[in-house]
Parts: structure tokens; sequence; C-alpha cells
């Protein structure tokens, strides 16, 4: 094996668990050139990753419109052609990917358990030992089927001296001084279902202060600066507010550093899990055993309702899905970790 690609453009979560793919793509074949395509929002994860010879950069944005389409298709397959690839592995599953592995020319394409969009036509759904199983697993199974012994499960994130700098520079500035230790609230998710609620936050921030701890919370965007806001509102105490502070490598810093994490099923708490940082996930939607914080499964607090698992970005029957796991559930689980 002289030349793989890997397809796995989005979104951040799902790069995260396909990073072990990287590692033992290697182990099994290190002189193996690996090539990896991936979103924008996600390229900073892959950036300096060891075990990854090039990234190529699918600006999904500029293929959209048909004009879009006619001015970046031929430039985009001239850089994916600049080698043969003996293999392609298409972790993503849809058309978008599958279009990709065809465009690869690479005589074998292989992909997971559960292609969608047609994706199946064009890559071999590879149905391992773990198509019931994690996520992670499911991918390394895509791996195993290309003769990878996947002794050891790595997530490779390159968090550089500079990085670190950084993040501890805008942790100080943000309000965390000094060696006081703090844990991470991941409090945003693109599903409604996946965001437990900002009382219960503000209820677990308060808790974490007498405790001696600094709540700092990440996240992105518009709708996590209003959660934080909400938050700090709610609280006693307000927490440290890192929202939109970092790049991924920077928050994996800031991960890294920290006493444990707090979350829903999101990119930055796979992050942690991926990091070994204590890993405290609260979900309702999604299962433990498919998404769960891998290594950490026991972390996983499922909301007690008979509908969980349901998949659903929002709940058909209006119930606010993860209201029922109590701050004092999360802090149970993370008592053994502040010490």
């Amino acid at each position: 094996m002289k030349s793989v690609l890997v397809v796995k453009l989005s979104a951040i979560g799902d790069v995260i668990h396909a990073l072990p793919v990287s590692y033992a793509l290697k182990e099994a074949y290190p002189e193996a050139r690996v090539t990896w395509v991936v979103e924008p929002p996600a390229y900073n994860l892959l950036e300096g990753n060891p075990y990854i010879d090039e990234i190529i950069v699918f600006e999904k944005k500029k293929f959209k419109s048909l004009a879009g389409f006619w001015k970046n298709f031929g430039p985009f397959r001239e850089k994916l052609n600049q080698h043969k690839y003996d293999a392609v592995l298409d972790l993503q599953g849809l058309f978008k990917s599958a279009a990709i592995a065809w465009c690869s020319k690479a005589p074998v394409k292989l992909g997971t358990c559960n292609m969608r969009e047609l994706s199946d036509k064009i890559s071999r759904p590879v149905v391992g030992p773990n198509a019931q199983g994690h996520i992670v697993e499911r991918y390394l199974d895509v791996a195993r089927a290309l003769g990878c012994g996947v002794d050891k499960v790595e997530f490779p994130i390159n968090i550089t001296p500079e990085d670190g700098k950084m993040a501890r520079s805008y942790l100080y500035a943000a309000g965390c001084k000094g060696d006081v230790p703090y844990v991470v609230l991941a409090v945003g998710a693109n599903w409604p279902n996946k965001r437990w609620p900002v009382a219960y936050y503000a209820k677990l921030s308060d808790w974490l202060s007498e405790q001696g701890y600094l709540p700092v919370i990440i996240g992105g965007g518009a709708l996590d600066e209003q959660l934080v806001e909400d938050i700090s509102r709610a609280a006693e105490f307000p927490p440290v507010n890192m929202v939109g502070k970092t790049t991924l490598r920077q928050l994996a810093y800031v991960i890294k550093e920290a006493k444990a994490t707090v979350g829903g099923d999101t990119g930055p708490v796979h992050l942690s899990a991926g990091l070994g940082t204590p890993t405290i996930m609260v979900m309702g939607p999604t299962d433990a055993n498919r998404n769960g914080p891998y290594g950490q499964l026991e972390n996983a607090i499922e909301v007690p309702r008979s509908c969980k698992y349901c998949w659903k970005r929002a709940c058909p029957k209006g119930f606010d899905c993860l209201d029922r796991i109590t701050p004092a559930m999360v802090e149970e689980k993370l008592k053994p970790y502040l010490g």
C-alpha cells in the first residue's frame, strides 16, 4: 500500500472520531502517503498531524451553484489527482464524498457500514465486527478491512507550543488567572435536543465555584454567545467566557489542561474524550453505545426517557429533552475527578 486517500469532510466531532484512522494507516503502512480531504471548519484539527502527508480542502460552498461547480471542479480534481491512490476510504458516506472517491480513480474504494445517498454504489460498505458499536470503531473497521491491525487507538492532535502560549494568554485575559483549576463547560450543540438547559449549567457553574474550581465555557458562534450570556445572568458566580476565543488546536490545549469537561453530544466534548480529559456527556436523542465519550462510556449520562435514541434534532413531543438529567447527577459524575 503506497498511497491512501481518506475522505472525512465534516462535522468537527465526526472528524475527531475519524482521527485514529490516520494513526492506524501509518502503523500498518509506515511508508504510505496518506492524503485527507476535509472541509475548512475542521482543517485546523488535521494541520500538523504527523500521520497525514497532505490535506486537501474541499470548499463545499464554492460548488453549490452550477457556475461555481464548473469553475471549481476542474482545479479540485486536478489537485486531487496529483497522486495515484491505491485505496480511498470514504468515512463520510454521502453523495459529496462519493463523488470525491469516484474522482480519485483508486482501484479499492471502501466505506463505512452506514453509507447513504447512493455512496454505497461507489465504495464498498464495510460491515465489520463493530457495525453496531461506537462510531470510532466503525471507522477503524474500514481501516481494518484495508489490512490495518489497529493495535492502538490514537487521536493525533498537534498542539504546538505556540498554541499553548496563545491559549494560556486567552484564558488569562478571560479571567482564568494563576493556577486555579478549571472545568470546561461545552454548552452548545447543533441540535436543540443535545443542549442541556441553561439553568442547569448555571447551577453547575455555581457548584463548581463553591468547590474551588473555575467554570470555563467554550464554544463558537452567535448561539453559543447567547447561551453564555444567559448562563452568566442566571449564575451567582459568572463563568469564564472562552466562546469564540481560540482555534481548534488552542481549544484542545484548554481542554487538555482542564480537570474535566461537561457537555452534550458535540464536537468539543468528543475532542475532550479523544484527549483523555475526564468527560461527562449528557445524552438524549443519540446513544452512548455509538456516540458516547470514547473510552469513557461510564461517564455518559443518558436521559431517563422511554423515547431516548430518537435521533431527531428537535423533540416532536415538545419536551426539553435533557431536563431530566439534573445538575446533581452531573456533580456525582464529576466528584471523582475533582480533588
